[in-house]
């Protein structure tokens, strides 16, 4: 597997940017998901102190604790100022869920040096792995493509 990818499911603190107050998200799903597989998730989000139970942090500089990664799934014109902020805080360890990477937010990456995995679906490698996930994963091994 990806030497990135495995640095980053070995990880057991992360950082979330993309989850809603409405609930109905990707990115809850992914937090709820990450919880049952033990993860301590630390919610980003610049107007909520709270979000299905879990207390949200107006940035990354405000996470009372040292993560090791961070996970993001917005709209790649939000991704560069939350990358700027991780590279500035020193974390490199990112994934960029799909539908959050784009050709300029490449280019951001590139500039700040940062180690990003994107285009691929966390809940593919985040184990235990299960239901449509569990069935991508296979296809996509057969296929040499994980």
């Amino acid at each position: 597997m990806n030497p990135m990818i495995d640095d980053f499911i070995s990880s057991k603190k992360i950082a979330v940017v993309g989850i809603s107050r409405s609930g109905k998200k990707f990115g809850n799903y992914v937090c709820k998901e990450l919880k049952t597989k033990g993860y301590e998730i630390y919610p980003v989000h610049p107007e909520a102190q709270e979000i299905e139970g879990l207390t949200c942090y107006p940035d990354l500089k405000s996470v009372p604790t040292k993560v090791d990664s961070l996970w993001i799934s917005i709209s790649p014109a939000k991704v560069p100022p939350v990358l700027e902020e991780a590279a500035a805080i020193g974390l490199n360890n990112i994934w960029l869920q799909q539908g959050a990477w784009s050709k300029e937010v490449q280019k951001s990456i590139d500039q700040l040096g940062l180690s990003v995995v994107y285009k691929k679906c966390i809940l593919m490698y985040a184990q235990p792995v299960h239901s449509v996930h569990k069935f991508h994963r296979t296809i996509k091994s057969i296929f040499g493509d994980l």
